[in-house]
């Protein structure tokens, strides 16, 4: 069982579970939980086993709204692992072994990513083998393929992120954008690719003279930093390239719409209820359940199209996180042709 409770905001889960973790850290780490502990430890480390193992990961799943079998057990295994750690062992005393279900759970849990990880390089070649036979773009064929052979998780998402960031960072400089009749770029007539240079170019500036100076103050710190940059180049640089040769495409039955790595969506047109291309809509602020796909530009730019969708759809954005929305904004390079194009595909389905 996996299904998920999806309620609205309320930043009173929050501030309860601060209030927990507060109280426990006060309890066990300060004069005054000692005189406390001192009259009823046994009962006091009782309750605070249950506070870290089950009250806290409830209440951290109805902060992010979303509760889940699998997201309670995990919360409760860091629970009683936390547990450990901020209960002196003269308190925790005989309650120690239960501490260590924590440890074990959090190993299985380890091992089983690790398992999902060495079938995702198992099955590689025959990903590879179903993405070259799939006609929709790579940025959306890699990762079906991959749901295709490998149980959907979210580390698997998240590795499939990064090997497609490398091969667009290195792997994709002869490739040619198909720009057929459905094709519809969306960056052409910005300063997307100007400002993506330029932050490369800060980045590289900054890491020399940063690196320059910490590597005098802390080795470590600075190999750290250094990494950091170093991977924020390559994921700019697949940025680029991903949105160079992966257009927005009009498919048979879904409107593949891409903007780099960590924005695309796959789109039916059965889910698209209404298509707004005026008014205020389109020029005032956009909701938090919009899907944004506008290029970056030195101007403020407004979306030419506002799709309304009958259900939420997943995009797929930074690490494979995948999030649902309502609406998607669109802003593309021939605003008039994408239109008649996406109301054709309406109509006709």
């Amino acid at each position: 069982m996996n299904a998920v409770v999806r309620k609205s905001a309320n930043p009173v889960w929050l501030i309860l579970l601060l209030l927990v973790l507060g109280s426990n850290l006060i309890l066990y780490r300060t004069e005054f939980g000692g005189h406390v502990l001192s009259g009823a430890s046994g009962t006091v480390v009782i309750g605070s086993l249950i506070d870290l193992a089950i009250v806290a990961p409830l209440l951290f799943l109805a902060w992010r709204r979303s509760i889940t079998l699998k997201g309670f057990l995990f919360g409760a295994a860091t629970g009683l692992i936390a547990a450990r750690f901020l209960i002196p062992d003269e308190w925790l005393g005989s309650y120690t072994p239960i501490t260590y279900i924590g440890f074990a759970a959090e190993g299985a849990f380890i091992l089983l990513e690790l398992v999902l990880v060495v079938s995702l390089f198992v099955y590689l070649p025959k990903i590879i083998r179903t993405t070259g036979e799939d006609p929709k773009p790579l940025l959306f064929a890699f990762p079906a393929a991959v749901d295709s052979h490998i149980r959907s998780h979210p580390i698997i998402h998240a590795f499939c992120s990064e090997m497609l960031m490398f091969y667009y960072a290195f792997g994709s400089w002869k490739r040619k954008p198909r720009l057929t009749e459905d094709a519809f770029t969306l960056h052409r007539n910005t300063s997307h690719m100007a400002m993506q240079m330029m932050l490369i170019h800060a980045i590289i500036i900054e890491t020399i003279g940063i690196h320059w100076w910490l590597h005098e103050k802390s080795l470590v710190l600075s190999i750290i930093l250094l990494i950091l940059n170093l991977y924020s180049v390559i994921y700019l640089i697949a940025d680029m390239q991903a949105v160079r040769l992966t257009p927005s495409v009009f498919g048979g039955d879904h409107l593949y719409l891409s903007l780099g790595m960590s924005n695309r969506m796959e789109i039916r047109y059965s889910d698209i209820e209404e298509v707004v291309t005026e008014g205020e809509e389109l020029s005032g602020k956009l909701t938090k359940d919009t899907a944004v796909f506008i290029a970056r530009d030195f101007e403020a730019a407004h979306p030419d199209v506002l799709l309304r969708l009958k259900q939420p759809v997943s995009a797929t954005l930074f690490m494979g996180i995948r999030r649902p929305y309502r609406a998607v904004a669109v802003r593309t390079d021939e605003k008039d042709a994408f239109i008649r194009r996406l109301k054709k595909e309406l109509d006709d389905h």
